[in-house]
């Protein structure tokens, strides 16, 4: 079932991830997969790594993350129980680091160091926002989007006007940028900066490994995608007669550091009007 106007292998794609942050987001869910990185423990073992959690939640945490396909139980007599990463759980911690370094990037900083379980934390606070995943995909992909053109395609059931309460905590989160009322919507530094993360999630929830997020066709790096080659096809060009000229009149070089690369850094779109692209 769709859930917005996108094409369906994308919204497939904000589907996974949204279910995948949803896992790790609840309260000291990602504090439980940290404490139990390494060899199987028993309960009791795991529970004094988290004197501070009531035993009534940890056995909810645990039993939610069992269901999830986090952490599994394994039952080896009926007085000897231990926890630890499924395969699929183990592979998924990379993702945390991910977010601390992009934590550390582009949230505000406190008075003091903050500790990187609170990064995570904050961090997947602001991710996990009604409607943010579907948002920042649009933005990544379209650039400058108006509001009614993103309540077109991230909420197509819905009213135009639903879309400017998400859209305006993500403007508060630092995550999208706006030049005001009326003017297009378009992602912040920290919004770009959320893509080795998100590429990342992306393929873990695809059931691929974790670096395959950067070849992901939105979130990845771009240097990763082939330039096309658009003298592949044509005839070869003839040997010039003689050297071309390496310095100009002035005695200055004719060339420019820029002219040993392939690509040309891309012209700044033009303003868009008020009111956003028309589509």
């Amino acid at each position: 079932m769709a859930f917005t106007a996108l094409p369906p292998d994308t919204d497939a794609d904000i589907a996974r991830v949204t279910e995948t942050l949803a896992m790790i987001t609840p309260r000291w869910n990602v504090r439980i997969l940290l404490a139990l990185s390494g060899p199987p423990v028993r309960y009791r073992e795991l529970a004094a790594k988290m004197p501070w959690l009531p035993q009534s939640q940890l056995h909810l945490k645990l039993k939610t993350l069992c269901d999830a396909g986090l952490v599994e139980r394994t039952e080896h007599s009926p007085r000897h129980v231990t926890y630890g990463h499924t395969e699929r759980g183990a592979a998924l911690l990379p993702v945390l680091p991910l977010l601390v370094t992009w934590a550390e990037e582009h949230l505000e900083k406190p008075d003091g160091p903050l500790p990187a379980i609170d990064q995570i934390e904050d961090s997947l606070t602001l991710l996990t926002r009604r409607h943010a995943a579907s948002i920042l995909w649009v933005l990544k992909s379209r650039q400058d989007v108006s509001g009614r053109a993103l309540a077109r395609i991230v909420m197509p059931r819905r009213g135009g006007t639903t879309i400017y309460s998400p859209l305006g905590q993500l403007v508060a989160d630092g995550l999208v940028d706006t030049e005001g009322n009326g003017r297009p919507y378009r992602l912040s530094a920290a919004g770009h900066g959320l893509g080795p993360t998100l590429g990342a999630v992306s393929a873990w929830s695809a059931g691929q490994p974790l670096d395959q997020g950067a070849h992901h066709p939105i979130w990845g790096h771009p240097q990763t995608k082939r330039a096309p080659r658009p003298w592949a096809s044509s005839p070869p060009r003839p040997t010039p007669a003689a050297r071309p000229q390496t310095r100009a009149a002035d005695g200055s070089p004719a060339w420019h550091a820029r002219d040993l690369f392939s690509h040309a850094t891309p012209a700044r779109p033009a303003a868009v009007a008020a009111g956003g692209p028309r589509r």
